[in-house]
C-alpha cells in the first residue's frame, strides 16, 4: 500500500476540521493510501516535519500558499524529494486558484487524486524556495504585516483593508543594481515583483501565457513614486501588453541578480510570508528536481508538452 502524509494548519482556513480531516484520511484510503496526518504547531513546523518525514509516495499539505511554502522548503532539503500536493485553505490561495481548485476542500482532493503528476519549475532566493512570488517594495509587506486574527476573520478583505491603510503611505524609493542574463542595471524603484504564476494577489491573468515548466521566471520592476499611478498602472498591466508601460520594465529569464545599496530594513516577502535573509544581495535562479500532483482542469494551458 502507498504512504501519505497529511500535514495541516490548523489556523488556516474555517472548514470544519473534526469533520473534514477524516473524510480527508477515507478519501486517500479509497485510493490506496496508508495515511498518516500530522497537524502544525509552530511557524516552520511543516519545513521540519517534511524534511524529516520517512520517504512516502504523496505529501499533502493544506493550509495557505504560505503552509505550501513551508513544506516545499522542507522538501528542498531531502535527499530523496517526495512528490507533493498542496489542498488550498488560506486567505487568498492564489496557488489553488491557478492550478484548477474550486473552494470545496473534498473536491479539490478528489481533483487532484484523479489528476496528473507534474514538474514544476520551482523558484530560489539564495537556495530558499517560493512557489509562485517573491517582492520587495509597496504591497509587499501587506501579506505578512496583516494581522493572522483579521485574515481568519475577514478572509481577502483583510488585505484590502490594510491595503487602503497603505494607500496614505509615502512610496519609498529603493536602490537597487541588478543582473539579467549577463545585463547589468541600477535605478529607484518602488517596487519590484518575481513571479511563476498567473495569478497574484488574488488577481487572475497577472500575467499572460505563464508555463510552470518552460526554465523561465518573470519580472516586474516599477519606478513610479505616485500610489495612484501604480494602482492605474497594475491597472492596465492586467489588459495590455508590459512592455508598453512607462515605469514598469518587465523581464522573462532563468536568472536574476539583485543587490540594495542601502541597508534592507523591511523583509522581502515570499508566498506571502517574510523572508529572515535582510542581506541585500540575492541571487534568484529555478529548480527543476520538483514534481506535484495537481488536477488536470488546467494543464493544457499552464505547461509545455515535454519531449
Amino acid at each position: 500500500m502507498k504512504k501519505c502524509l497529511v500535514v495541516y494548519n490548523p489556523n488556516s482556513g474555517k472548514y470544519n476540521k473534526e469533520e473534514t480531516l477524516p473524510k480527508i484520511k477515507k478519501i486517500l484510503e479509497e485510493y490506496n493510501y496508508d495515511v498518516e496526518i500530522k497537524e502544525t504547531e509552530y511557524k516552520g513546523h511543516a519545513t521540519s516535519i517534511a524534511e524529516n518525514t520517512p520517504h512516502c509516495e504523496l505529501l499533502i499539505s493544506i493550509g495557505g500558499d504560505g503552509t505550501f511554502n513551508e513544506v516545499m522548503t522542507g522538501n528542498f532539503k531531502r535527499k530523496d524529494r517526495i512528490t507533493l500536493c498542496h489542498l488550498p485553505s488560506g486567505t487568498t490561495n492564489d496557488i489553488g486558484a491557478m492550478w484548477g481548485y474550486g473552494k470545496n476542500i473534498l473536491n479539490n482532493l478528489k481533483l487532484a487524486l484523479n489528476g496528473e503528476v507534474k514538474r514544476i519549475d520551482i523558484c530560489t532566493i539564495n537556495n530558499r524556495p517560493f512557489v509562485y512570488s517573491a517582492g520587495f517594495g509597496k504591497f509587499m509587506n501587506i501579506p505578512y504585516e496583516t494581522p493572522r486574527e483579521l485574515k481568519k476573520r475577514l478572509g481577502h478583505l483583510a488585505y484590502i483593508k490594510e491595503g487602503i491603510k497603505d494607500f496614505f503611505r509615502k512610496v519609498k524609493l529603493y536602490d537597487i543594481s541588478y543582473e539579467i542574463n549577463g545585463e547589468k542595471y541600477r535605478g529607484l524603484f518602488s517596487f519590484a515583483l518575481i513571479t511563476n504564476a498567473n495569478r497574484v494577489a488574488g488577481i487572475n491573468n497577472f500575467y499572460k501565457d505563464i508555463k510552470l515548466n518552460d526554465n523561465k521566471f518573470e519580472i516586474l520592476m516599477c519606478n513610479i513614486t505616485k500610489f495612484k499611478d501604480i494602482v492605474k498602472t497594475l491597472y492596465f498591466f492586467a489588459i495590455y501588453d508590459a512592455s508598453k508601460i512607462p515605469g514598469f520594465y518587465f523581464y522573462k529569464t532563468d536568472n536574476l541578480k539583485i543587490k540594495f545599496n542601502s541597508p534592507v530594513k523591511k523583509p522581502l516577502c515570499i508566498d506571502g510570508e517574510s523572508l529572515d535573509d535582510l542581506s541585500g544581495d540575492y541571487n534568484i535562479k529555478i529548480d527543476h528536481d520538483v514534481y506535484v500532483l495537481m488536477p488536470s482542469k488546467n494543464i493544457n494551458s499552464l505547461f509545455i508538452k515535454e519531449k
